[in-house]
C-alpha cells in the first residue's frame, strides 16, 4: 500500500558454509546434547535446548542471557535456525492463519497495513524480556491452528502485575544525498488497571532513501547519445498511535481490543540534468507528495461454548491516501517546458467479521471457521499539462477514477490429529464465494466460487530431526489500483486500467526438513513448488495499451537453507554465524512472444550471513551482517529493464549492553560502496515487433549509512 521499503542485501560465502555446515553436521552425529559452555559468554543453559522426543525445543531467558536482551523480540531474532514470518497485509481477509509466531499459544488476529504495528512479532517489540517465561519451537501440525506450517515459535509470557515501558530510539543518517534521519523510534507502556491489561505505544517508522550520478543513453547500436547526472532522494513517516487492550471476562472469557491511528508522509525528488550529443541540454524535475492517515479498529471475544470455545473476530481499516506527482521536463531548444501531473485521491475501506469454533473429541482437535470481508477503493484521479502561462491545466481523465468493491465470503473445516508419536496432521478444506464489482460502471458485477484447503504432515522420524510438507490450494489477493488508469510518470509509461483482472490461484507444494547439529547449532532446509493460474503481469488491453491483468498459468520453484552454526566448539567463545542462501526458478508464457521467460522482477538468488560475536567476561558485541540479491527482469511490453542495488551490501556494527542500563549499537551500512544500477532496454513499440529505441544504464552512488540503535526499559 505504501510500501517505499528499502532491500537491503549481501555478500555470499555459500560454498565454504555449505561446507561447514556439512563439516559440523557429520562431527555432531553421535552427540546432539551441547557440551557445558566454557566462559560466561555463553549461555549455561545451551545444552537444554535440544529438541525432544514430541520435536520441541524450549528456549528460557537463561539461552539468550548473552544478548542482555530488552525485549521479547529480542529474544526471538536469536533463537537459532528459525526464521520469523510475519502476516501479509496483501493476503484476504484475516483467513487462515500465516504468522508464524505465537503468544501463550494464541495467534494474534489482526492485520498489518503499510508498515504499522499488527500481528504477534510486533506485540513482542512492547514485552519486556523479564516477562518470558520461555520460547517453544514446535511443529505447527501439532498446534491445532489451521493455516500453519514448519516450525512456529510459541513465545510463553508471565503473568505480570508490574507496570513497565520500553524505549527504542534508531536514528540514522547517509553520506551523500540524503536528509538526516533523527527521529526514527518508539516508546510504549503496559500496565494493568483491574481486569484490563492495556499496552499504550508510539512508534515512528522514518525512512530515508537516496542515490546519485550517472546514467548513459545509448542508441540500438550503443552509441552513446545522451548523458544525464541524477539526484534522488527520498522522505518518508509512518506514525502509528496505538492503545491494546486485553480484558480478562467472566469464567475463561478473554477479549481484546486494538485502536490504531497512522499519519503517514512521503516526499520524493528526483532531480536531473541532461547533455546531448547534438548540443542540446535539458533537465527533468520529478517530485511526489502523499499525505495520508488511516486508522485500525480490532477486536475479539472468546468464550466457552457447549463442548468447545467461541471466538468472535472484528476488523475496521480506513485509509485516505492523497497522492500528487508532478513532472516538468525542459529543453533549451524548445522555447515551452512539457509538464504533467498527475493526482490520485484515494479512499480504501476494508471491514471484516469472523467466527472460529474449536472443540476436541478424543485425539481430534476440530475448527470451523466463517468469514465476511468487504473491501473497496474509490478513487478520484486527475491529470493536467503544462500550459504556455507555466499554470497546469486540467485535461479529461475519465478512465483515473472509480469505485471498486469486493463481497466475500469464505467457510473452512480443519481437522487436526496425530496419526502416531512421531506424525502429526491437520486437514483443512473449505470455499469462498466473492462478488466483484466495478460500481461505477455498466458492466454487471462478476461472481467467483473457489475451493481451498491444505493437507499438512508433521513428521519427528529421530530425536534432532523434524520434517514437514504441506499441500495447499490458495487465492492470492490483487490490487484494486490496477482497475483503474495509473500513469507512471517517472518511467516515461501509462499502464490503464483492467475491470477484468481476476485474483490468481494457486497450488502449492512446500517441504521442510531440519537437523539439530547439537553443541554446533542447527540448520534447516526447505523447499517448494507453486503452480499459479491466472498469474498477475502485464499484459496487452484493448486501444493497443498496456496494463496489469493476467496471465494463464506459471510455475515456481525454490529451495532454501537457514543455518546457525555456533564457533564454541573450535574455541571461538561467543561467535556465531546466521546464514540464509536460497534460489527460485519461475516461469510463465510471454504475452507477447508466446516463449516461457521468468516471472517479472522477482528475487530469483539471494545469501544473508550474520556474524556475530558476544565478548566473553565483558558487555561488547560486534557483528559483520552482508547479503546478496539478484532479481530477474522486469517485462513491460514497450520495454525490458533490470534494477538492483549492490549486489553486495556489507554493514559492521559495534554493540555495549550496558550504558548505564541502555543498549547501544553504533552501524556503518555499505561500507563495500554498493550502488544502485539500472540497466534498461526501451522499443519503438511492443518488443516483440520493433526495434529497440535507446538503451538506458545507472551507476550511482549510495555511499554509506550510519546509524546508531539505542534500547532501554524503565
Amino acid at each position: 500500500m505504501i510500501g517505499l521499503r528499502l532491500m537491503r542485501v549481501t555478500l555470499a560465502a555459500g560454498t565454504s558454509l555449505a561446507a561447514m555446515t556439512l563439516w559440523a553436521g557429520t562431527a555432531s552425529a553421535q552427540d546432539t546434547t551441547p557440551a557445558p559452555a566454557t566462559t560466561p559468554a555463553v549461555s549455561p543453559q545451551a545444552g537444554k535446548t535440544a529438541a525432544s522426543a514430541d520435536g520441541k525445543r524450549v528456549y528460557t531467558p537463561a539461552d539468550f542471557a548473552r544478548f542482555a536482551p530488552k525485549t521479547a523480540y529480542d529474544m526471538l531474532v536469536q533463537v537459532p535456525s528459525f526464521t520469523i514470518k510475519q502476516g501479509d497485509s496483501s493476503e484476504r481477509g484475516l483467513g487462515q492463519a500465516s504468522e508464524n509466531v505465537l503468544i501463550n499459544g494464541q495467534r494474534i488476529t489482526n492485520k498489518n497495513y503499510g508498515g504499522g504495528d499488527a500481528g504477534a512479532v510486533d506485540e513482542l517489540h512492547r514485552v519486556p524480556a523479564t516477562n518470558v517465561e520461555r520460547i517453544e519451537i514446535v511443529d505447527a501440525a501439532a498446534l491445532g491452528i489451521a493455516g500453519l506450517s514448519g516450525q512456529v515459535a510459541n513465545v510463553i509470557l508471565k503473568a505480570s502485575t508490574k507496570s513497565s515501558g520500553q524505549f527504542e530510539w534508531r536514528p540514522s543518517f547517509r553520506a551523500h544525498y540524503a536528509k538526516p534521519d533523527p527521529l526514527r523510534g518508539s516508546i510504549s507502556y503496559s500496565g494493568k488497571a483491574g481486569p484490563v491489561d492495556y499496552t499504550l505505544s508510539i512508534k515512528n517508522q522514518t525512512g530515508r532513501g537516496a542515490f546519485g550520478g550517472p546514467i548513459v543513453i545509448s542508441n540500438a547500436s550503443d552509441v552513446v547519445t545522451e548523458r544525464r547526472h541524477e539526484i534522488y532522494h527520498e522522505e518518508d513517516s509512518l506514525l502509528t498511535f496505538q492503545g491494546k487492550f486485553k480484558l480478562d471476562g467472566p469464567g475463561s472469557s478473554v477479549g481484546n481490543l486494538t485502536l490504531g491511528y497512522t499519519p503517514y508522509w512521503i516526499n520524493l525528488h528526483q532531480y536531473d540534468t541532461r547533455e546531448f550529443v547534438s548540443g542540446d541540454h535539458g533537465a527533468r524535475d520529478t517530485t511526489q507528495t502523499l499525505s495520508g492517515a488511516y486508522y485500525d479498529i480490532n477486536a475479539d471475544y472468546e468464550f466457552a461454548l457447549g463442548p468447545g470455545r467461541l471466538k468472535l473476530i472484528g476488523l475496521d481499516h480506513h485509509d485516505h491516501e492523497p497522492f500528487i506527482t508532478t513532472q516538468v521536463t525542459h529543453f533549451d531548444s524548445v522555447p515551452q517546458d512539457n509538464g504533467v501531473r498527475f493526482g490520485r485521491n484515494s479512499l480504501i475501506d476494508e471491514r471484516i467479521g469472523r467466527g472460529e469454533y474449536h472443540w476436541k473429541t478424543g485425539k481430534n482437535d476440530w475448527e470451523v471457521s466463517f468469514e465476511r470481508a468487504y473491501n473497496s477503493l474509490n478513487q478520484r484521479g486527475t491529470l493536467s499539462v503544462l500550459n504556455a502561462d507555466g499554470d497546469f491545466e486540467p485535461v479529461p481523465f475519465p478512465e483515473g477514477s472509480g469505485h471498486v468493491t469486493e463481497v466475500r465470503y469464505e467457510g473452512i473445516a480443519t481437522l487436526s490429529r496425530p496419526l502416531s508419536p512421531k506424525l502429526d496432521l491437520q486437514i483443512a478444506a473449505g470455499a469462498e464465494q466473492s462478488t466483484l464489482d466495478r460500481v461505477d460502471d455498466e458492466l454487471p458485477a462478476r461472481k467467483f466460487f473457489r475451493p481451498k484447503g491444505s493437507l499438512t504432515l508433521g513428521w519427528r522420524p529421530s530425536k534432532g530431526w523434524d520434517a514437514s510438507l504441506k499441500i495447499r490450494r490458495r487465492v492470492g489477493q490483487i490490487s484494486f489500483y490496477d482497475f483503474l488508469a495509473q500513469p507512471k510518470l517517472v518511467q516515461d509509461r501509462e499502464n490503464a486500467g483492467n475491470p477484468d483482472l481476476v485474483p490468481p490461484q494457486s497450488w502449492e507444494f512446500e517441504t521442510e526438513v531440519g537437523r539439530e547439529l547439537g553443541k554446533w547449532g542447527k540448520t534447516r532446509l526447505r523447499g517448494w513448488y507453486y503452480k499459479v493460474d491466472d498469474i498477475v503481469d502485464v499484459i496487452p488491453l484493448a486501444d493497443h495499451t498496456e496494463g496489469v491483468g493476467n496471465l494463464p498459468h506459471a510455475t515456481r520453484i525454490g529451495l532454501e537453507s537457514t543455518s546457525t552454526i555456533n564457533f564454541d566448539p573450535i574455541g571461538w567463545a561467543g561467535a556465531k554465524l546466521d546464514a540464509t542462501l536460497g534460489f527460485e526458478k519461475t516461469s510463465v508464457r510471454d504475452p507477447l512472444t508466446g516463449e516461457k521467460r521468468p516471472i517479472s522482477g522477482v528475487q530469483n538468488r539471494w545469501v544473508s550471513l550474520a556474524l556475530r560475536h558476544d565478548i566473553p567476561h565483558s558487555n561488547f558485541a560486534w557483528g559483520v551482517e552482508g547479503s546478496y540479491g539478484h532479481n530477474t527482469k522486469n517485462y513491460f511490453l514497450t520495454e525490458v529493464f533490470r534494477s538492483w542495488e549492490g549486489p553486495n551490501f556489507v554493514d559492521v556494527y559495534v554493540e555495549d549492553k550496558d550504558v548505564f542500563g541502555l543498549t547501544v549499537r553504533a552501524t556503518v551500512g555499505n561500507v563495500l560502496n554498493a550502488r544502485h544500477r539500472w540497466t534498461r532496454y526501451v522499443y519503438e513499440d511492443w518488443r516483440d515487433s520493433s526495434a529497440v529505441d535507446y538503451i538506458q544504464r545507472n551507476n550511482q552512488l549510495i555511499g554509506p549509512i550510519f546509524s546508531l540503535d539505542v534500547k532501554g526499559t524503565f
